[in-house]
């Protein structure tokens, strides 16, 4: 079915308008400094609660003889829902909160605190802006293994289904079964699997949750005694816990817009759940059915939110996943702080914009070059491209698909007239467009027809500089193809002129983070990387090795060193490396370093000794520094490509969008000897000069933590509905 009005928890679409709720004074005075309470929010921040719940505790910092706590929220006696944890502090659930402002307050001894809470409705949104219409809600959603269907909410606009809890054992030959009625058992299956954790005995149990939250499917799967545990709560954790938790996240791109979409990361994880490890995902957190990270990250604080209301606080958040997943740990990484502690990622790019749109549009520009342009070998074809493989040239191209409003629509949004109906250049361009940018125009803002506006720029480039420097191509071929290689439109379609984007549209994206910066949260994660090597595929891969490398000098750039980030390349599964034992050691240990250094230096002092780059060959591990060029015996044995954009001079970092300009000077080519007519014919093609890699990009900036798109008012960055 199609939601065809707002409310729900998608975003980026910018369609269905949303009034911000009215928010407390942001001057409210609270927990003075000699107070004897504290008070916090442990499942949000306090301006962005969502639903009716949020996990509140009470610190005594001065004990009074006699005297007790009083809680109220919003003026009702909550003092009930508060036990005492571990640690000796208060903990509750307070529920009953409202959208906009509401207040808790605690009184202890004759002294009274308050804590203001901004509310937002469970459907969202909260900082994505607002929903994306049309909306093709997937409520027959799947849970497997024996589990029934779930049950959509009758009538809901939001794609709602009714939360359930259902229970599964692992079996001694490794296959999980559904437990219809947990609450009549006696005993469990014979064949009952049975596992240690934090070195005692649990039977392997899970308890998965399944929900909806800002639109998408959730689900949440923890290890519970059921049989002999009661119902697990933030104070009383279940034996099977070991207290951490993995976000898992989805692949793809292309098509992945307004759907609700029909699978998570992956929640019944073996791999996490037999070593105790809770796991948390949602369908909005696959890039295959929403290519829109800012949505995706919004999805992730609101489902750990209602994990954290369950169950606690983790120790940490693990962020893992492979490709689109990569990018959503990256940026959710570095923008979000706070939502992981640590990231475990494959086949990486650093962002949806600059690792993949822009490698697909240029490599769509060569594409058509050489269509109708023959003559080149292909060793030239290689340089020009950076590519290993030149069939990545036309993988490349039909991949840019993602930012053709045209091409990849999900099958319910079909063609008529109309804005919820298929976007068609000449029958209907009030339309809904299927891109990347199209469903993330929140970010973005559009043109007067509504269509998204791009951070995309090829004005200046001289593609492939690196080939006629090297003398691989002639002058005559160089100057023809940047003089016919020209620019495509919003609808992706060819045009003679270079694509320009708007400088405002790119300062949003920097400043969000839709470009990742590095320094932001990554500057204090420990970050592996496997890297899995697909730059000899023959048919050519998107995941090509030189992306783990545009994000380690990020890394350097932002922050002067790169020692919280580890690279291991192999054909495949991490070079040997148990990269989840790893990453539980390294942040076990920063979480645990009572000392007085920053986070950041916590990261890297706390790093295992062992946990190294390196690379698997012939099924032995080669401890060796990762490089991006020629070098030792991994580069060797794995060498990479580069990209379009570093085959005509870009940077390593492969993070400028709009390169600045100077002019044409024959002094930069040396050994290089133009003609006359030739040179004219490049003065011609870069009217305004050619690309200066030297310099920053135009608008290039590091990013700010915690960028909204509406309707939160904290840290509002651009609101659509106002533009």
């Amino acid at each position: 079915m199609v939601a065809a009005c707002g409310g729900g928890g998608g975003g980026g679409g910018g369609d269905a308008a949303v009034t911000p709720p009215e928010a407390p004074p942001a001057e409210t005075p609270q927990q003075p400094g000699g107070a004897a309470l504290k008070l916090a929010v442990l499942s949000s921040q306090a301006d962005k609660v969502t639903g009716p719940d949020a996990l509140v505790q009470v610190e005594i910092v001065r004990s009074t003889p006699d005297a007790s706590v009083t809680v109220l929220a919003n003026g009702t006696d909550v003092t009930s829902a508060f036990t005492a944890d571990a640690d000796g502090k208060l903990v509750g659930k307070v529920g009953n909160l409202q959208p906009g402002a509401n207040e808790i307050t605690a009184t202890y001894g004759g002294e009274s605190v308050k804590l203001a809470l901004t509310g937002y409705a469970i459907t969202g949104p909260v900082i994505s802006g607002p929903h994306q219409l049309p909306f093709l809600c997937t409520t027959n959603f799947n849970v497997g293994n024996g589990a029934p269907a779930l049950a959509p909410i009758p009538g809901d606009p939001n794609c709602g289904v009714e939360t359930r809890v259902d229970y599964f054992y692992r079996t001694t030959a490794n296959a999980y079964v559904h437990l219809p009625n947990p609450s009549a058992l006696s005993a469990y299956p014979a064949d009952l699997r049975t596992i240690t954790v934090d070195g005692k005995a649990v039977p392997y149990v899970v308890r998965l949750e399944t929900g909806t939250i800002n639109r998408a499917i959730y689900q949440t799967a923890i290890l519970h005694d059921v049989l002999n545990e009661p119902a697990p709560t933030p104070t009383k954790k279940s034996a099977g816990w070991n207290g951490k938790l993995f976000y898992t996240l989805g692949g793809g791109c292309q098509g992945g817009w307004m759907q609700q979409g029909a699978s998570t990361g992956g929640v019944m994880s073996d791999g996490y759940l037999s070593r105790g490890f809770a796991v948390a995902s949602s369908t909005l957190n696959v890039m295959g059915n929403n290519c829109n990270d800012l949505l995706s990250s919004e999805t992730i604080m609101m489902v750990k939110e209602r994990f954290v209301e369950n169950y606690g606080a983790p120790l940490f958040t693990i962020g893992t996943g492979g490709s689109g997943g990569a990018y959503q740990s990256n940026q959710t990484g570095d923008n979000y702080p706070g939502l992981f502690d640590g990231i475990i990622i494959s086949q990486v790019f650093a962002d949806v914009n600059s690792s993949t749109l822009f490698k697909q549009f240029d490599s769509r520009l060569l594409n058509n070059y050489f269509a109708g342009n023959g003559g080149y070998t292909v060793a030239q074809k290689q340089a020009i491209s950076g590519y290993l493989q030149i069939a990545n040239i036309s993988n490349m191209s039909g991949q840019a698909g993602r930012i053709d409003p045209t091409v990849s629509f999900p099958a319910g949004v079909v063609a008529g007239v109309g804005p919820t109906f298929r976007y068609h250049p000449a029958t209907n361009r009030g339309g809904a467009r299927a891109s990347v940018y199209d469903a993330t125009k929140n970010v973005y803002g559009t043109t007067s027809e509504g269509h998204a506006l791009r951070p995309i720029d090829n004005v200046g480039i001289q593609y492939g500089l690196k080939a006629l420097l090297d003398k691989v191509i002639t002058p005559a071929q160089f100057v023809d193809l940047n003089q016919k290689i020209g620019g495509l439109d919003l609808d992706l379609q060819p045009q003679s002129t270079r694509t320009a984007a708007d400088p405002a549209v790119l300062a949003r994206a920097y400043q969000s983070g839709r470009i990742v910066w590095g320094g932001g949260g990554l500057a204090s994660m420990p970050i592996i990387d496997r890297r899995d090597y697909n730059d000899d595929a023959t048919g050519g891969d998107i995941h090509t090795k030189i992306h783990s490398f545009s994000v380690r000098e990020r890394l350097r750039k932002a922050n002067g060193h790169v020692d919280n980030h580890v690279i291991l390349t192999s054909d495949g599964g991490g070079a040997g490396v148990d990269t989840t034992a790893a990453m539980d050691a390294w942040l076990t240990a920063v979480k645990t370093d009572t000392s007085g250094r920053t986070l950041a230096q916590k990261v890297v002092a706390n790093r295992p000794k062992t946990l190294v780059d390196g690379c698997l060959i012939n099924n032995t591990f080669v401890a060796e520094t990762q490089v991006a060029n020629a070098g030792p015996a991994c580069s060797a044995q794995y060498p990479a490509g580069t990209t379009p954009r570093m085959a005509a001079g870009g940077p390593l970092s492969d993070d400028i969008a709009k390169c600045q300009l100077k002019p044409l000077n024959a002094a930069d080519y040396p050994g290089i000897a133009f003609t006359p007519a030739q040179w004219i014919s490049l003065q011609l093609t870069f009217p305004d000069g050619v690309c200066d890699w030297s310099k920053p990009g135009v608008s290039q900036q590091p990013s700010k933590p915690w960028q909204s798109f509406g309707p939160s008012p904290t840290n509002l960055l651009f609101d659509i509905t106002k533009q």
